[in-house]
C-alpha cells in the first residue's frame, strides 16, 4: 500500500501507548483513523488529537473480548466512511508471577485478549479486505513472542508467540490476495502497559531482552508501522539489538538457550 491518504485505518488499544503513536502516524500519513479502546475517553481524546492533522478521526469504545464487538465497530465505520483499509491489533495485557503461581483465569484471560481478539477481529474484517483485493492488516506482537529471555510474564510471551505464528499464516494467506500483513515485535517501549499487569503470587521483576535496552518512543514505533505498511514489510522490530538476537539465536539454538539461562541464573 503505497499511499495512505484517504484510506480507512482502525486501531484497536489505540487510546494510548504503541496504539495511540500508530493512530497519529496514520493520520499523518493521510488516513481516516478509528481510534478504538476499551477506554472511551481515551479513545475519543487520541482521536481529536489525529484529528488535527486534517483527516476525519474518530474514536470508539471496544473490548476485544466482546464477541459482537468487532462487527458493532465495523457497522459504524462502514457507515461513517464507507470502508476500511487498514487494521491494526493492538491490544495486550500481562500475567506476572512464577509460573505455578498463575491461576488459569489468568492465561485464559490473557490469551483471550492478546490472541483470540485478532481471532474475532480477522473473522469481520478479512472478509472485507478480501472482497476489496487491498488492505493491510498489523498484529502487534513482542521481542518475548520471538524468543525467550524470562520466565515472568509466560502467558504473555506466549500469546506474542502465537500472534507471530499466526501472523506469518496470515501473510501466506494473504498475500496472494493483496492484502498485506505485518508483524509489529517490540522490545520496551515508553506505554503504561505495567498499568495491565496483574501480579500472581510472589513479587517478580520483568527484564527487558538486553540489559539497559533504551524503550522506545511510541511516536517513533507508530512512524516504523506506517513504513511497514507503505513497504508492504512483514516483521518490524523496534530496536536493531533485537535482530542481531535473532541471527544470534538461528545460528546455535541450544547455545542461545542455555546463554539466557546463565543469565537468568545469575540475576
Amino acid at each position: 500500500m503505497d499511499d495512505l491518504l484517504g484510506k480507512v485505518a482502525l486501531v484497536t488499544g489505540g487510546g494510548s501507548g504503541i496504539g495511540r503513536g500508530a493512530a497519529l502516524a496514520l493520520a499523518a500519513a493521510g488516513a481516516h483513523v478509528v481510534v478504538a479502546d476499551v477506554d472511551r475517553d481515551r479513545a475519543m481524546s487520541v482521536a481529536d488529537e489525529a484529528s488535527w492533522r486534517g483527516t476525519d478521526c474518530f474514536g470508539i469504545t471496544l473490548d476485544v473480548n466482546d464477541p459482537h464487538a468487532y462487527e458493532t465497530a465495523r457497522d459504524v465505520i462502514l457507515r461513517r466512511l464507507g470502508r476500511v483499509d487498514v487494521v491494526m491489533n493492538n491490544v495486550g495485557v500481562v500475567a506476572a508471577g512464577l509460573p505455578e503461581e498463575i491461576p488459569l483465569a489468568e492465561w485464559e484471560r490473557v490469551m483471550s485478549t492478546n490472541l483470540l481478539s485478532i481471532v474475532r477481529s480477522n473473522a469481520v474484517f478479512l472478509p472485507l479486505l478480501l472482497e476489496q483485493r487491498s488492505g493491510h492488516v498489523v498484529n502487534t506482537a513482542s521481542a518475548t513472542g520471538l524468543f525467550q529471555y524470562e520466565y515472568e510474564r509466560m502467558p504473555y510471551s506466549v500469546s506474542k508467540a502465537a500472534v507471530i505464528a499466526l501472523s506469518e499464516a496470515l501473510a501466506l494467506y494473504l498475500h496472494p490476495r493483496h492484502v498485506g500483513v505485518t508483524c509489529l515485535c517490540p522490545g520496551p517501549v515508553a506505554t503504561n502497559i505495567r498499568q495491565q499487569v496483574t501480579f500472581s503470587g510472589a513479587p517478580v521483576r520483568m527484564h527487558p531482552p538486553v540489559k539497559g535496552m533504551t524503550p522506545a518512543d511510541p511516536i517513533a514505533v507508530g512512524e516504523m508501522v506506517v513504513d511497514a505498511i507503505r513497504r508492504d514489510r512483514f516483521l518490524v522490530l523496534t530496536h536493531p539489538e533485537l535482530h542481531d538476537l535473532l541471527v544470534e539465536r538461528a545460528k546455535d539454538p541450544e547455545g542461545f538457550l542455555a546463554e539466557r539461562i546463565r543469565s537468568v541464573e545469575g540475576g
